[in-house]
């Protein structure tokens, strides 16, 4: 067997044990990773390359570490779930870097995070000034989660005691051309008012649409294939709003 068919073989086998052990080891957003698990992702990964391309050595010394390494990471993910002290060993646990509007000085030494870092953080979150903070927590995945002082939290219709109705979320119509039949027959609609509707926007058929979706209260928004919008190659050509 020459090498690139042993290359091609070792890669199917390195991609579907990973896919494998990515659905044991279960489905976590990147933006939730904690430092434990993207170090694991990146040892498993570098793990399955070398596994594929390291010609110079057996298979199966890399498949068994491949498979350890996964194992570890889930008996770990178990040990944290049933254990909450493990789970904070092992994971961390947030941390108040602002209270009551002030900057916990100690916290951030020993975080070893900058007041710049923090301030970097707020404006992720559209926070640009720090009299607006009453507490921010530096959550095990990195990232900042804010509560406003009250003065500087928006109104919502609660506040002012108005009545709402639910909006719930958009129900695809039509994707790519297609009509969805079981999604139409659950907003209780049918065809003929679909295709009724679509007229309006003169859209003869089906197919001229990317894509249709509905809310609860009965809005109809649809997106042609054909848009006629002239194309824009740069952001100071556009003189539409934004």
């Amino acid at each position: 067997m020459n090498e690139g068919m042993v290359v091609l073989v070792r890669a199917i086998i390195g991609f579907f044990s990973l896919l494998i052990f990515a659905r044991i080891l279960g489905k976590e957003q990147i933006s939730q990773l904690t430092f434990f698990d993207y170090v694991l992702g990146i040892t498993i990964g570098s793990i399955a390359s070398e596994l594929t391309v390291d010609l110079s050595s057996r298979a199966w010394p890399h498949f068994v570490g491949l498979v350890a390494w996964a194992f570890l990471g889930y008996i770990m993910e178990f040990i944290s779930l049933k254990w909450r002290y493990a789970g904070k060993f092992i994971e961390g646990e947030p941390v108040i870097v602002i209270m009551n509007g002030k900057i916990m000085e100690n916290v951030l030494k020993k975080m070893k995070f900058r007041v710049s870092d923090v301030m970097v953080l707020l404006r992720n979150k559209g926070i640009f000034d720090l009299n607006q903070v009453d507490f921010a927590i530096l959550e095990t995945n990195g990232q900042l989660s804010v509560l406003k002082k009250s003065e500087h939290l928006p109104l919502t219709p609660l506040d002012m005691d108005i009545q709402v109705s639910a909006t719930g979320i958009d129900t695809e119509l039509i994707y790519d051309g297609i009509l969805i039949e079981e999604n139409l027959r659950q907003m209780n609609k049918d065809k003929k008012w679909l295709m009724k509707e679509l007229k309006k926007h003169k859209i003869k058929d089906v197919s001229e649409v990317f894509l249709a979706v509905i809310n609860n209260a009965g809005s109809l928004y649809i997106d042609k294939y054909d848009d006629h919008i002239k194309k824009v190659t740069d952001i100071g050509d556009y003189k539409g709003p934004f």
